[in-house]
């Protein structure tokens, strides 16, 4: 008599059953922490451009005129993308009171939607 080696259709959907259970549980908390590294990366660009925003107006007395000031008088080595639209054009330039002093007094997310604390991305 000849055995045939493999698996049959129960030992199958036993093993698919617990890959899929596996599944279930791995899934939301991979996505969770994607969303929390895109926040936590979307702060720590925010305060590298703030910081690097009152050096630039530490050493010049004026605020710079755009991000890309910024970049081309090393400031910062280039405008950083939010992480949230995945883009360096979706900043928002937030200008001083008096327009004598430059163009980018702060800069905010131009990212739709919240936080995971519920709080708007142009509100960080």
């Amino acid at each position: 008599m000849r055995r045939f080696l493999g698996f049959t259709l129960i030992e199958l959907m036993v093993v698919l059953t617990i890959v899929a259970l596996l599944l279930t549980l791995a899934v939301p908390r991979y996505f969770g922490s994607i969303d929390k590294s895109k926040e936590a990366v979307l702060r720590e660009n925010l305060n590298q451009m703030r910081d690097a925003i009152s050096r630039y107006y530490a050493d010049k007395g004026k605020y710079p005129e755009s991000l890309d000031a910024l970049a081309a008088e090393k400031y910062l080595r280039g405008v950083p993308l939010d992480p949230v639209t995945e883009s360096d054009k979706t900043w928002i330039i937030v200008q001083p009171e008096d327009p004598q002093k430059g163009g980018v007094y702060d800069v905010k997310s131009g990212a739709n939607g919240k936080t995971r604390d519920g709080r708007e991305f142009s509100q960080l």
